[in-house]
């Protein structure tokens, strides 16, 4: 019986095998580290944004906290502790103070290494400016 011998239609197939699957592990790969990327700097976002919302909520405006009892913000004041702290970790952001309240949103852009373009990201935090300790006027 002759030795069997491939036919010229099986030369090549392999290498359309391993290209298609490698593609699919660049894809995965792509997937996973720039998804982790995405997801820290959704966590950044937050963390600046409460921060910042945390500084701005400490701008009681002291006289009328003194004629009312009830703490609230000095606008001018408020945005510019909070633009002070963002701009001190080289951010930038919106702030909104309305009353006693306090919210900033900030938006970063995350390069990635795999995937196509850069991530828009941003977060939105609040504070509350409390008279006391949890509220709690002594």
């Amino acid at each position: 019986m002759p030795p069997t011998t491939r036919t010229q239609t099986e030369q090549g197939s392999i290498s359309i095998f391993v290209a298609v699957l490698a593609t699919g592990f660049l894809m995965a790969a792509g997937l996973a580290l720039d998804g982790g990327r995405k997801l820290g700097g959704l966590s950044e976002a937050r963390d600046l944004a409460d921060n910042a919302a945390r500084t701005c909520s400490q701008a009681v405006d002291s006289v009328a906290f003194r004629d009312t009892g009830t703490p609230i913000l000095d606008p001018s004041e408020a945005v510019a502790r909070a633009n002070a702290y963002l701009g001190s970790v080289g951010h930038s952001g919106t702030i909104t103070v309305v009353g006693p309240e306090c919210t900033v949103t900030v938006a970063l852009t995350i390069p990635t290494r795999f995937l196509p373009g850069p991530f828009n990201v941003s977060a939105t935090e609040s504070a509350r400016a409390l008279a006391g300790v949890e509220g709690a006027i002594p």
